[in-house]
């Protein structure tokens, strides 16, 4: 197997076509795919170079976080990272069960080409999907007082492309791409970005959420990969996503968008509770992003975990989460030193 790579993904369906591909796509690059289950779903998962883990085998693992996190929920991923992470790779790249490659997708690296969003002292949030469309759209997590905002997409289109290092990268999917449910229900319909256009990185101090459908992670990021488990289905990994670049400012990094490298085949889902699944978001994103500002962290790629367990301490002292939330992040964080460190 390729140690330089492995996949993370979790599901409660026999493998679907997305999957598939994706396990091709990785069988071509020699890389392994992790997968967690759940309480529902199949008792096992036939696909070539795939572990599975059953809730079962879950339970099981030598991880603290293994008796800690909640079922029936995505948050089982999370110990799909660390039996990933027991590989040492060199990249992780995670997605979900309805998202397959594009043609464009291919191995990357911590170091690319990106074009440089310009700093502005008076913009805090930035709507990268209008960099690559100039449609509507936004990604979920934004404001929603942002979307009309013309400023939250303001950048120089001419801009050189250099080469940069960004530990956490997220490529955009088309068909179905990560928007909000508001999107959906007012919106709604096939939707493909403009090919073409260079990726692009976010300068430290400009907000932008990303997911967990089709981004890539290495070392120096790895214990900011875990998802919290009290909040809602629909803003685990957009809550993620602030701590993470938060943690990722004090390293003097940020992350990086590309265009599309995936097509998402987008399961059923219920709109309505989605949406009501969004509303903390839509309420609480600003203020979330506004607390981690205050947060004095350290600096250096050792102080990542200590950083994160303190970004999570101001949000349950802000009323984000609850207590109970800080027992599963120190637990995380232990994990991931064993096996990783």
């Amino acid at each position: 197997m390729n140690e330089r790579l492995v996949s993370v993904l979790t599901t409660i369906q026999e493998p679907t076509r997305c999957v598939r591909e994706l396990v091709g796509r990785l069988g071509g690059v020699g890389a392994k795919l992790f997968v967690a289950g759940d309480k529902k779903g199949p008792a096992k998962f036939e696909a070539a170079g795939t572990r599975f883990l059953p809730l079962s085998e879950q339970m099981e693992l030598p991880y603290k976080l293994a008796k800690l996190l909640p079922t029936g929920h995505y948050v089982r991923k999370n110990l799909a990272y660390l039996v990933a992470l027991a590989e040492r790779p060199q990249c992780v790249y995670e997605t979900d069960d309805d998202n397959m490659p594009n043609e464009a997708w291919a191995l990357r690296s911590i170091k690319c080409k990106a074009q440089k969003v310009q700093a502005n002292a008076g913009r805090r949030w930035f709507n990268v999907y209008r960099l690559f469309s100039s449609e509507l759209i936004w990604p979920r997590g934004l404001p929603l007082d942002r979307i009309t905002d013309p400023t939250s997409y303001e950048h120089d289109a001419a801009a050189p492309v250099a080469e940069v290092e960004s530990p956490i990268q997220q490529g955009l999917a088309d068909l179905a791409p990560d928007v909000d449910a508001a999107w959906r229900l007012i919106l709604d319909r096939p939707f493909y970005f403009d090919k073409g256009r260079p990726s692009v990185w976010l300068p430290p101090g400009t907000w932008c959420p990303f997911n967990s459908q089709t981004t890539w992670w290495w070392p120096v990021a790895y214990s900011l990969m875990y998802l919290p488990s009290f909040c809602t289905f629909r803003m685990t990994d957009i809550w993620r996503s602030f701590v993470a670049q938060r943690c990722l400012w004090e390293l003097g990094q940020s992350v990086v968008f590309h265009a599309p490298e995936a097509i998402q085949e987008r399961n059923v889902h219920n709109l309505m509770r989605d949406f009501a699944d969004e509303v903390p978001g839509y309420l609480k994103n600003d203020g979330i992003t506004k607390m981690l500002e205050e947060v004095k962290l350290k600096g250096g790629p050792g102080a990542v975990a200590e950083n994160l367990v303190r970004c999570y301490e101001r949000l349950v002292e802000g009323g984000i989460f609850g207590a109970e939330e800080l027992p599963l992040v120190k637990a995380w964080v232990e994990d991931v030193g064993n096996v990783a460190g």
